[in-house]
């Protein structure tokens, strides 16, 4: 191989020359690097590449490191005698390099930092507010069409929704429900023994079941596993361009794929309601037999005298209002998808999320709102 390096340094020169010849390709990457790496960066530097008789990206990409190397010191690096290919190999190369990525250090944020971060969370929960009432405003369209028009009613829809919510979601409820009364007979039994009021635990479980936890329970099951169904399906729908073919083709979307979901959890959540109360009072009603020796018998007649309708109607009057909210915000955000399934997952998410929050804030509402009328 030619001389590969020779420095040559005038006397009380301020640049220093460098005289390249031979070859400078990743088979020599290892001593033209080290040659170079050894220069002190305190003055500038011009290199003539005149005599290079090959010169490729390795050969490129070292030279570039002594140019960033000289810039970070303030000086700077000139070619010489470069031919158009080689001109072009360091451009490009130049261009190839990737920008250093920022300091990772944490930024130290003041208390306007935080305020604006808290202001944005206010602004984009707004719109969000705002997003659900419009959504909702055009269920409540749609379904007024739908009353008018009762031909463009799809009853096939809800009724296979219906089976969808309603019926499939049955043995989960149940299931839960029943645990939930197991639950609370046992804790209260626990509680209630050490005063000797275990007959009261009845009424703990009659309203607490039939007056809260039987719908609160019964709509975050709901929510979890319908919100995330209506925003996979109709995400799915987006994803694959079948919503731009209904309105192509003239059918609405909202029409036929908000109004049967969202009437089809109106109409079924009510009676899943019914069916969790029933299920976990038949829960504590066993526990109770077991651990406190009430029978059957002293537990009806309990259930009967300690809870009145008004418990019962209490918590089915919520039904509706939280099967709204489950099924907007499950369309709504299935309408919200993209083109990637990233998104379809992301979305997926959140509505579950959205879903189970705005149910129990309602349902906190609604206690506050019973409290305050005395019932």
């Amino acid at each position: 191989m030619a001389h590969l390096f020779d420095m040559v340094e005038e006397t009380g020169a301020e640049t220093r020359e460098l005289t390249l010849s031979g070859r400078l390709t990743v088979f020599e990457l290892t001593e033209a690097q080290a040659a170079l790496d050894a220069l002190p960066a305190d003055r500038d530097v011009r290199v003539d590449l005149s005599n290079l008789s090959r010169m490729d990206t390795a050969g490129a990409w070292a030279l570039e490191r002594l140019r960033d190397r000289l810039e970070a010191a303030g000086h700077d690096l000139t070619l010489l005698g470069a031919s158009d290919a080689l001109s072009q190999l360091m451009t490009r190369v130049d261009h190839a390099i990737a920008e250093p990525e920022p300091s990772s250090q944490p930024v130290r944020r003041g208390v306007a930092d935080r305020l604006a971060e808290l202001g944005e969370g206010v602004v984009t929960a707004g719109r969000g507010g705002g997003v659900f009432l419009g959504v909702f405003g055009l269920f409540l369209a749609r379904l007024g069409r739908s009353l008018r028009h009762p031909s463009e009613f799809r009853l096939t829809a809800l009724v296979a929704h219906c089976e969808d919510v309603g019926l499939r979601a049955v043995p989960i409820v149940s299931l839960l429900s029943f645990l939930i009364g197991v639950v609370l007979a046992f804790q209260g039994a626990t509680q209630l023994r050490q005063f000797g009021a275990e007959v009261f635990v009845v009424d703990l479980i009659s309203i607490s079941i039939l007056r809260e936890l039987g719908i609160l329970l019964t709509s975050i099951i709901v929510a979890g596993r319908t919100a995330s169904a209506f925003t996979a399906a109709i995400g799915s729908m987006k994803m694959r361009e079948e919503i731009d073919a209904m309105r192509t083709l003239g059918i609405d979307p909202a029409m036929a794929l908000f109004v049967p979901r969202i009437l089809a959890l109106v109409l079924m959540l009510p009676i899943l309601g019914l069916v969790a109360n029933v299920m976990g009072l038949l829960g504590g009603g066993i526990m109770s037999l077991l651990v406190l020796d009430i029978s059957p018998a002293m537990f009806l007649t309990r259930l009967s005298e300690g809870t009145d309708l008004a418990n019962v109607l209490i918590g089915l009057s919520k039904a509706p209002v939280f099967a709204i909210i489950i099924g907007v915000v499950g369309c709504n955000a299935g309408m919200q998808v993209g083109s990637n399934a990233e998104s379809l997952g992301r979305q997926t998410s959140k509505a579950v999320v959205q879903a189970i929050f705005a149910v129990i804030v309602a349902d906190a509402i609604f206690s506050v709102f019973f409290a305050q009328l005395g019932v």
